[in-house]
């Protein structure tokens, strides 16, 4: 008969990890989930601590073998890859994982207990992708602030120079004035690109406390009144989530930025009634962001059903000056990526034709 005695504050460390870790009996009941499981198969403790952990696996003959296996000390403990699926009856993609069976003291009752840990097989690539691009995006956005700094000091000189030309020029050729008058013009393009690229860091942060669901209402707001025919912008949120300390303001430059983008890609999809973007928040545990771990973060996603990022850009479309859209600056994901980083986030990026999905990932107190 299985042991029920199990108090979950006897594995709470277990919580501290970052990856899957389950307690199971021998024969695969679960004693026990940590909180990185529970997120990953989106269920509750209770509900995993009813089911049986081979109902989550492609093979599940495999899994029975080796846990009883290392149960009956066979071994001390062995791995192997498989798929995890996302709940019994799920029909999404299944999760490639690593297994890792151990053996661990029988409970209180002699009852044998089995550790298993399930690690990501993409989690440690995806973890170093994303340390390389907020490495990539801190000394690019080093060099940009430079190089802006060195751009806007001969631009004052330029445009006034040529102001001065055109008042010696005034009664004279027109056309020579005309010209005057494009130098500034110009001078004005080039000097509003700056100061673009400077604004995040020339402005002080006004925190307060901040509901990410606020900023997601107000975002979705402006957007449909810019798009109001053929677009559909829904709504997936998690209400549980807290306040936290930010910059509302510049958060909801940051959201914008992204739903405007997503927006912009889907005119052939508007025309023709159907272009969606989704907002969804939830909370994810035990984060790395960049280096550091924080125990809580938010999460939003948002997701389009556009044509997808070109694959020549996928890796660089939070660069300055990189736009896969004619017309674009190239500077709306730069700065949206410039905000996360401000409040300690930071945003990837994963994109297939049909589905883009940018997720926002702020660490909350």
């Amino acid at each position: 008969m299985t042991d029920h005695s199990l108090l979950p504050a006897e594995f709470a460390g277990l919580d501290l990890l970052a990856t899957m870790v389950v307690v199971t009996s021998a024969a695969g009941e679960c004693l026990f989930a940590n909180a990185a499981f529970e997120d990953t198969m989106r269920l509750s403790r209770r509900a995993v601590q009813r089911a049986q952990l081979p109902d989550w696996f492609d093979d599940a003959q495999r899994l029975l073998e080796t846990l009883d296996g290392v149960a009956a000390n066979h071994y001390s403990s062995s791995r192997f890859d498989a798929v995890l699926r996302r709940g019994a009856w799920a029909h999404e993609d299944g999760l490639p994982v690593h297994v890792i069976v151990s053996q661990m003291e029988a409970s209180s009752a002699g009852t044998p207990r089995v550790l298993v840990e399930l690690i990501e097989i993409g989690q440690l690539a995806r973890q170093d992708r994303d340390e390389r691009n907020l490495d990539q995006v801190q000394a690019t956005k080093e060099l940009t602030r430079n190089l802006a700094h060195e751009i806007k000091n001969p631009l004052g000189g330029i445009r006034g120079a040529a102001q001065l030309l055109a008042l010696e020029l005034q009664d004279g050729s027109p056309e020579l004035t005309e010209y005057t008058q494009v130098i500034v013009h110009e001078v004005d393009r080039l000097q509003s690109l700056v100061d673009r690229l400077l604004a995040p860091h020339r402005k002080a942060q006004v925190v307060g406390d901040v509901n990410i669901h606020e900023i997601c209402e107000r975002v979705r707001a402006l957007v449909l009144i810019e798009h109001p025919k053929g677009l559909a912008i829904q709504r997936d949120y998690d209400t549980s989530l807290p306040d936290f300390r930010g910059d509302r303001e510049q958060l909801i430059q940051m959201v914008l930025n992204i739903v405007q983008n997503a927006a912009q890609v889907l005119g052939a999809r508007m025309a023709a009634g159907d272009a969606q973007i989704l907002l969804r928040t939830r909370v994810a545990r035990q984060v790395t962001i960049g280096k550091q771990r924080w125990r809580l973060a938010l999460e939003l996603h948002v997701e389009d059903n556009g044509p997808g990022i070109p694959a020549e850009i996928r890796d660089r479309i939070f660069f300055p000056l990189v736009s896969g859209r004619e017309g674009g600056s190239g500077l709306g994901l730069t700065l949206a990526q410039t905000v996360a980083q401000q409040h300690q986030g930071m945003i990837d990026c994963e994109s297939e034709p049909g589905k883009t999905n940018f997720r926002i990932t702020l660490p909350l107190p």
